[in-house]
């Protein structure tokens, strides 16, 4: 039983994706440790531009693995970190981008096209429950009893039919 599992096992062990931190890059105090990684997971690869830094294994995300390390060596705080690797390598390596110059328009598109639709319905429903029929005069009651009473001896225009 366990010589069938262990493949199935194996096979499953290696589809689960593993940080690309190597571990000359790890800092030895787990609290920097634990924001550069934080950190790390904020930046897009510009190579991989799917992946986080710390899941990708290209050399550029190697190189700003290391570069944030440096800067929280430094002291920088995180947003410091943040500003000078946006400001290094643009604003496109942010997985969060800031809501501020042309990023507004981002975050104010969805909410402006939400409003937009909701008017449009409200709109639709305005006219729809408008375009009711006015109810039928009492003469028009009487020629549709008259129509419906007698159908083969009214003519369109409502005056009965002559014999034949």
């Amino acid at each position: 039983m366990l010589r069938r599992l262990a493949p199935l096992l194996l096979l499953l062990a290696t589809a689960l994706p593993l940080p690309a931190v190597q571990p000359d890059e790890v800092l030895a105090d787990p609290a920097l440790e634990s924001r550069a990684r934080y950190l790390s997971r904020e930046l897009r690869c510009p190579v991989c531009q799917g992946e986080n830094i710390d899941d990708s294994g290209a050399a550029v995300a190697r190189d700003l693995r290391l570069l944030v390390r440096e800067r929280l060596m430094a002291g920088d705080t995180d947003s410091q970190v943040l500003d000078y690797i946006a400001a290094r390598y643009g604003e496109y390596v942010l997985f969060s981008p800031r809501g501020r110059g042309a990023n507004l328009i981002l975050y104010a598109t969805g909410p402006v096209v939400l409003l937009i639709a909701l008017g449009g319905v409200l709109i639709w429903f305005r006219r729809r429950t408008a375009a009711q029929p006015a109810p039928l005069s009492a003469e028009e009651e009487a020629r549709l009893r008259r129509i419906m009473a007698e159908p083969d001896q009214i003519t369109p225009s409502g005056a009965p039919r002559s014999p034949r």
